[in-house]
């Protein structure tokens, strides 16, 4: 699990674009392509699936209505160097959180390459407008309390729809909670509209950053809420093995995903 620094964390890298903003349905399904690969461990269990497919619905409307126009608008306004560097500025006020997270889970060597990123991304790259950390071999990683939790053995619960904030779980939502309270910003450095301006630019360039690949997972299913909530688990699952290969038994790719939901892409 512990690799030297050019090696670290390609399996579980992101894309700088992609961070834990959490707001509406489908932004967090950031990195996810059909082609992906990921196997099914288990049923997702969806005990009030009646309620989360309602909220699902409003937050669909919430997505068609808002978000989806403006991030099309977005990328419309703004070159495509201006938006990746708006992601890595994002991505790079998250690392603190990531940070804790890799000590929290055991991962010295990642917790060093995360804040080597840290100090790189912020000076060389300007506060985090470039990254520069990469060019010197420290690859991107996320990590969250919810993956915490799950290295330290919880299990998910119950699969929740959260309003506004999309797919979830028992144990992924009271990770949200405690990644809000780890988050040093949050806490000394900025006051409620700033986090709320860090939370809607976080949601408008991830949504931006997957236009395409939420329009092929639309395109190619045939019950959205149901093949969602699946990517969700496969991630999840993915995340928290931290890259290791899944047990044997499972589907191989999204495309055995589709077929289970009814749909091949």
């Amino acid at each position: 699990m512990h690799e030297a620094v050019h090696r670290a964390a390609p399996a579980r890298s992101v894309r700088a674009r992609h961070g834990r903003s959490g707001v509406l349905a489908l932004t967090l399904l950031a990195g996810l392509a059909p082609s992906a690969k990921v196997r099914a461990q288990e049923t997702v269990w969806d005990p009030i699936e009646p309620v989360n497919r309602a909220v699902f619905g409003f937050n669909m409307l919430a997505d068609e209505w808002v978000l989806e126009p403006v991030a099309r608008g977005y990328r419309y306004v703004a070159p495509e160097p201006v938006r990746r560097s708006v992601g890595n500025f994002l991505a790079n006020l998250r690392s603190p959180v990531i940070f804790v997270n890799d000590l929290l889970q055991g991962e010295r060597e990642r917790a060093g390459i995360t804040l080597g990123r840290l100090m790189i991304n912020t000076t060389l790259g300007v506060f985090g407008l470039f990254d520069a950390a990469s060019t010197f071999g420290y690859l991107p990683h996320d990590e969250d309390l919810g993956q915490t939790l799950g290295v330290w053995g919880a299990p998910p619960g119950p699969y929740i729809m959260l309003p506004l904030l999309g797919p979830s779980n028992v144990r992924d939502a009271f990770g949200r909670v405690g990644d809000w309270a780890i988050d040093p910003l949050n806490n000394c450095c900025i006051d409620t509209d700033e986090r709320l301006g860090r939370l809607g630019g976080s949601a408008i360039s991830e949504r931006e950053a997957n236009i395409e690949v939420i329009d092929d997972l639309k395109r190619n299913s045939l019950d959205f809420y149901a093949t969602v909530r699946t990517i969700y688990a496969q991630r999840r699952a993915a995340d928290i093995r931290n890259g290791a290969a899944p047990p044997p038994g499972g589907q191989e790719n999204y495309e055995d995903i589709f077929k289970d939901e009814g749909t091949e892409p």
